[in-house]
């Protein structure tokens, strides 16, 4: 598989995750030492993998079960060496993000090391 359809799996895993309220599944895209950083409308939140991976799973229903909008966007990929940076947009608990991922190739498998999100509008 080359390097972005793999960086695609991952970030397609990590949407999937969210849409499930699956945090194996969450736990499965992120370094153990990766960071959840970003505003929500109430102020910066920052978040260890299983601070995030718990908020994923205390969704229920799921965002799938509840019917709720799917949407993935893919804004940008750049790939240097075995480190990338991804842009996407997404809608999860009714809102838009923006995402930038900060990501690593660990022993030949694209992970995420670090997320930063936005709120739109």
């Amino acid at each position: 598989m080359s390097d972005q359809a793999d960086i695609e799996s991952c970030v397609n895993k990590y949407y999937q995750s969210l849409r499930t309220s699956d945090p194996t599944g969450v736990r499965s895209v992120f370094h153990p030492s990766a960071r959840v950083t970003g505003y929500l409308p109430d102020g910066l939140h920052e978040m260890t993998v299983e601070d995030f991976a718990g908020f994923v799973q205390s969704q229920k229903p799921s965002p799938a079960e509840s019917g709720a909008e799917s949407m993935l966007e893919v804004l940008s990929i750049e790939i240097a060496g075995q480190t990338a940076a991804v842009r996407l947009r997404e809608s999860y608990l009714g809102m838009t993000f923006v995402d930038t991922f900060g990501m690593l190739q660990v022993d030949g498998h694209w992970m995420i090391y670090n997320k930063l999100f936005h709120v739109e509008g």
